[in-house]
């Protein structure tokens, strides 16, 4: 087989195993608000707004340091061999972390939460009514005392149990 022929086969098996869990984002059915329903069963069918992407790529970037104190703990499966997110689209919010294996959202509560209580009510309803679990950490502790806070996380009975929809 000639040398072209290799690459061009190459090519046609790169693409057949490529990861089909999630549509192409021309087959994805945007909703008025501008939210995106994705069929992916890894992310459990959560709405997805694409016009945000951007700025959660900017808040990756510019990473707190509670943040990146705590994803230092998180990345790689290192918290109980869950696999987590960092600033992850939800619908119209983006959360700080997030496990699908668990269908829990972490939120750190820093300075910026203070005066936005209501908006943390609203975002907190939309995303327990999508069946997600919110948990809460004030970013004093992850600064303070950051073991305390992985004892903590390590101990949550919505991080050791599997999801109803898993059979519990």
């Amino acid at each position: 087989m000639s040398r072209l022929g290799r690459k061009q086969q190459e090519k046609q098996t790169t693409s057949k195993n490529e990861d089909t869990s999630s549509p192409p984002p021309e087959g994805w059915q945007a909703q008025p608000d501008g939210v995106v329903k994705r069929n992916t069963k890894s992310y459990k069918s959560l709405p997805y707004n694409p016009a945000l992407r951007e700025r959660a790529r900017e808040l990756r970037k510019a990473g707190m340091l509670h943040e990146v104190l705590l994803w230092q703990h998180l990345k790689k499966k290192q918290l109980l061999g869950l696999d987590f997110d960092r600033q992850k689209i939800i619908g119209n919010y983006i959360v700080d972390f997030f496990c699908a294996g668990a269908s829990l959202v972490i939120e750190i509560d820093g300075s910026s939460h203070e005066d936005k209580a209501e908006y943390d009510q609203e975002r907190d309803a939309y995303l327990e009514g999508l069946g997600l679990r919110v948990l809460h950490i004030r970013a004093k502790d992850v600064l303070q005392n950051l073991d305390a806070v992985m004892e903590a996380l390590r101990t949550t009975p919505s991080l050791r149990a599997t999801p109803p929809e898993e059979g519990n």
